[in-house]
């Protein structure tokens, strides 16, 4: 009697290990064969929906850039009119920065030829 009970518990336990390893083996290949789609037609629609999207970046980044300059421009006049000595550092360094934001923007626009 004992021993039925320990094959039926076995044959359960072998039979949990199987359908769990058959559930497993469906769960990591079922993305792969719903998404087994074409690699170029991928890459040009990411291409295209990218490009579409520069232009709209584009003008985000000069009216961030404005809008930091302005920023810039008012803690500058304001450590100017304080008469702190490291007035032309951080003038500098605003000034760098939003030529940078320009720069950067610019230098994306030819190297992926945008445009």
């Amino acid at each position: 009697m004992i021993n039925n009970i320990d094959k039926d518990h076995q044959a359960t336990a072998r039979l949990k290990l199987r359908s769990g390893t058959v559930i497993l083996t469906v769960y990591f290949l079922l993305p792969l064969i719903c998404n087994g789609q074409d690699g170029n037609a991928g890459i040009e629609a990411a291409n295209t929906q990218i490009r579409s999207y520069f232009s709209a970046g584009t003008q985000l980044m000069y009216g961030v850039g404005a809008l930091l300059g302005l920023i810039g421009a008012v803690k500058v006049f304001q450590k100017w009119n304080n008469g702190d000595p490291d007035t032309g550092k951080v003038a500098a360094a605003w000034f760098g920065s939003c030529v940078f934001l320009v720069v950067v923007t610019t230098v994306i626009e030819s190297f992926f030829g945008i445009r």
